[in-house]
């Protein structure tokens, strides 16, 4: 059977089974260029069962997976040439500038076979510095494409301190770490990797490693310790006469200003910055200074000119397709909108900015986002959906080890928790006869009642669970509504009542505001109907 489908048959089942997805049908030309029969072959494959095609790839099932796989890999021929496809695939120089930047994305899809075949082999030929170099470039390609972690990690680590390719692997290690929030984690590594810079007089990575420390002291909220260490690192790039270092710097030591509340020295610096990346026509890093510009402008109240720079940073990234920029203007926009009490704009630029997450290739992104949409709904006491939020984007941060975000959520949860019991036990006091007057707008939690609805012998609810505050309703009040009483008959729209006769109740509704509707919305917007008890 193998003869008829020539003698590279044996050997490609091998490589299908060595690789954890299998291979992609959209890349057999690049993977196995010197088979010409390989579609044949595959085909073949598939018809005998001896695999099947699966989301895209060709794989097998684990027994046959078990017994076909190479028991030493470096014994196969064509699957060392296939490593060696991947490693010069992966060993391109990513720049966001370029064209051909998108193309790399290929990783996205490839990335679980990719670790695999690292983990293999830097278990098995961990004195290759071709394996090692082709680990800086798998992390370097996850960190721009589909941020998260990696197995080889413990084993990067675990590298003697004079091993040539060690201080290198840190760095990527630490910017994964930095991609997933895991900041403590970071810091850890990056300064593992300066120690060994410093040892080896490399100024250049000293000074980038110092001004990624920078950064990460800030996400920490030790602002202070970010500007030290980034006005060091300015130092020595203006020593070395480096003048993107310099701008890199001066964006670092900028946004350690705009946290620490110096807002004219960070106007100032972050000013310098934008200057030199344009002199350098660097774009990825002019759309990060307008972004930067925004929120330094915003927190000195100048919306405008925050905007400005916010719509700046959003057409430079449209035009380059930068799902990571696109994603963090549309976050600041979203949080400028609910500053202004503007929520139906913020929760538009929330379903924007949850677009670029790219298939949760972000999934860091899609807990802050989820963060921010649920602080949105907290402020408009929306707490279901407001705790809804919060649980997802907790969930999102335990598994990254993004503690400090984590702790944000678990405090954010708290209070929404503690409000939600505090509404129900104060509403619990109200005398049923006076929660007989239903207001206009969504209560605290709004009734999910079905659109259109009618209100005639009892109130009928949604499919979907009813909220805590519908049920304690339910067992207060005497809703006895006959179809032919004097009360007119009620409409419901969306939790919204809209009764045809109307009073107002002033006194009484004053009594409300603080039970049931936020805080922006004044007493005169309030209307209810009278039902004689």
């Amino acid at each position: 059977m193998f003869q008829e489908l020539g003698p590279d048959a044996r050997a490609l089942l091998g490589v299908v089974a060595f690789f954890p997805q299998g291979v992609d049908e959209n890349n057999l030309d690049w993977l196995f260029p010197t088979i010409s029969n390989r579609a044949y072959v595959f085909d073949k494959f598939c018809i005998l069962s001896l695999t099947y095609r699966s989301n895209g790839f060709i794989t097998m099932l684990a027994p046959l997976r078990d017994y076909l796989s190479p028991k030493d890999p470096k014994s196969s021929p064509l699957l060392c040439a296939i490593k060696e496809h991947y490693f010069t695939r992966m060993s391109v120089e990513l720049d966001p500038n370029e064209p051909g930047f998108g193309d790399a994305r290929w990783i996205t899809s490839e990335d679980v076979n990719v670790e695999h075949l690292l983990d293999i082999f830097t278990s098995i030929d961990a004195n290759s510095d071709s394996v090692w170099d082709a680990c800086v470039n798998f992390m370097d390609h996850l960190y721009w494409h589909k941020k998260r972690l990696v197995v080889p990690g413990p084993r990067i680590e675990g590298l003697p301190d004079d091993h040539p390719s060690k201080s290198k692997c840190l760095f990527g290690l630490s910017r994964l770490f930095d991609s997933v929030g895991n900041w403590m984690e970071c810091k850890r590594v990056l300064s593992c990797a300066l120690g060994l810079w410093r040892e080896q007089g490399d100024g250049f990575w000293v000074a980038t490693v110092l001004a990624d420390l920078s950064d990460t002291n800030r996400w920490m909220n030790l602002y202070k310790e970010g500007i030290e260490l980034a006005k060091e690192a300015l130092e020595i790039f203006e020593r070395l006469g480096i003048a993107v270092g310099q701008a890199e710097c001066l964006d670092s030591l900028a946004r350690s200003f705009l946290q620490d509340k110096q807002l004219d020295a960070a106007e100032e610096t972050g000013s310098r910055a934008i200057d030199l990346f344009l002199e350098e026509g660097d774009q990825f890093q002019v759309c990060q200074s307008h972004r930067l510009l925004g929120h330094i402008y915003y927190s000195k109240d100048e919306e405008e000119k925050a905007i400005y720079h916010y719509e700046a940073a959003l057409g430079i990234a449209s035009s380059f397709n930068w799902h990571d920029q696109l994603f963090w203007v549309h976050h600041a926009l979203a949080k400028l909108f609910s500053d202004q009490d503007k929520f139906d704009n913020a929760h538009a630029h929330v379903e924007l900015a949850k677009s670029h997450t790219v298939d949760n290739a972000y999934a860091y992104f899609l807990g802050r986002i989820m963060e921010l949409q649920a602080g949105f709904w907290h402020r408009q006491h929306q707490f279901e959906e407001a705790r809804s939020e919060v649980l997802g984007a907790a969930e999102v941060y335990e598994k990254l080890g993004a503690t400090r975000d984590l702790e944000d959520c678990r405090e954010l949860l708290q209070r929404i928790e503690q409000e939600m019991k505090t509404r129900l036990s104060d509403i619990s006091t109200v005398s049923p006869s006076k929660m007989c007057y239903f207001l206009r707008l969504t209560t605290l939690y709004p009734l999910r009642l079905n659109t259109a609805s009618r209100v005639s012998g009892q109130m009928s609810s949604s499919s979907s669970p009813c909220s805590p505050l519908f049920l304690k309703l339910r067992s207060l009040l005497p809703l006895h509504f006959e179809p032919f009483s004097p009360i007119p008959v009620v409409s419901v729209y969306h939790s919204v009542f809209l009764p045809s006769h109307v009073v107002d109740l002033h006194p009484m509704l004053s009594s409300f505001r603080f039970l049931c509707m936020p805080s922006t919305v004044s007493v005169s917007d309030l209307r209810t109907f009278d039902i004689d008890i």
